[in-house]
């Protein structure tokens, strides 16, 4: 028998072979995998990740759609702001996506630095608020932790992870892979609402409860 791994188990998870032993949303005794369509962000002012990704039962992940938000340095950020707005836009306009996924913001020691990522995010926020789609934000250790296992894994580990989830064979920058990583996360570990089942889901942030 192989050896059991967190990835092993998130991945017998999300297509429905493991029974949660947390309390878990099941039917049957096995929890209800998710099925649809991810829109992951990983926000930054001049380089902003996206990723849509297809999650289907007992299926690879299908990536649908990456790329990333380059915007020059000399552009203002009210520039920037706008083609983040765009961009999720254009994304949320093209593919038929249920819900969106980013991760919270970090705490940083720079004031400015928590400004910028802080509108970033925000801009991000409102398009997809405005396409009257559901925001759902997940901290970046429970990120890492539910893809690669471990919630200090750097940037390129994230990447080679996901990819390897993915099996497409094409490689992904790393700001891609990041807004994937977080779409897998919330494949991996959203359950859907039920009656006085409310503490445990996940802080939602557009069109839904905070």
């Amino acid at each position: 028998m192989g050896r059991v791994t967190s990835r092993t188990l998130w991945k017998a998870k999300i297509e429905g072979k493991l029974a949660s032993a947390t309390g878990g949303w099941e039917m049957d005794g096995r929890r209800v995998p998710f099925r649809g369509v991810v829109l992951g962000i990983d926000p930054s002012l001049r380089g902003t990740g996206l990723a849509v990704i297809e999650f289907l039962p007992g299926r690879a992940h299908l990536l649908l759609h990456s790329r990333t938000v380059k915007i020059p340095p000399a552009a203002s950020m009210a520039h920037c702001l706008g083609e983040i707005y765009r961009s999720v836009k254009e994304t949320l306009d093209r593919h038929l996506v249920e819900h969106v996924a980013l991760e919270q913001t970090i705490y940083v020691q720079n004031f400015q630095t928590a400004q910028i990522l802080g509108a970033a995010r925000g801009a991000a926020i409102a398009a997809a608020a405005v396409a009257g789609k559901e925001v759902f934000e997940y901290p970046p250790l429970r990120v890492k932790q539910a893809v690669v296992g471990v919630g200090r894994a750097s940037k390129e580990q994230m990447a080679r992870t996901v990819m390897g989830m993915l099996g497409h064979g094409r490689t992904l920058a790393l700001d891609e892979a990041d807004a994937a990583g977080v779409a897998i996360c919330h494949a991996l570990t959203h359950r859907p609402q039920v009656p006085n089942d409310k503490k445990n889901s996940p802080r939602r942030t557009a069109g839904g409860e905070v």
